[in-house]
């Protein structure tokens, strides 16, 4: 039986250090079937483009304004923000300790939507 090699731990706090030795605003920090997970701390603008697959954002720290197609609203610390894939997106006027998870999943072009949503 062979020993698995640990992973570091998934902790804002080692995400924000490994992204501190890294040289875009963001890190790919886990990776397991569809499911990828990042660090993003972008300096200053939000300089993104639409993405192939579905994603989350989980916000780490600051505050500012997301907008996601046509809406746009304000955001804060621990607040989950879903983004279909193939929508415009971006953070904008945010504070300069912003930092969020990103959570990629499900195949490209996005999941399937059901047409009945289940009571």
């Amino acid at each position: 039986m062979t020993k698995k090699e640990a992973h570091p731990r998934l902790t804002t706090n080692n995400a924000l250090e490994a992204l501190s030795k890294h040289d875009q605003p963001f890190i790919e920090l886990f990776k397991h079937g569809s499911l990828v997970v990042e660090m993003y701390q972008p300096d200053k603008i939000d300089h993104q483009t639409p993405h192939s697959r579905d994603e989350l954002y989980v916000v780490v720290s600051g505050t500012g304004w997301f907008v996601n197609g046509d809406n746009r609203q304000s955001f804060e610390p621990g607040e989950v923000l879903f983004v279909p894939c193939g929508v415009e997106h971006r953070f904008e006027d945010f504070t300069c300790d912003f930092a969020t998870w990103v959570i990629f999943y499900g195949p490209k072009g996005g999941e399937a939507v059901p047409s009945i949503e289940p009571h």
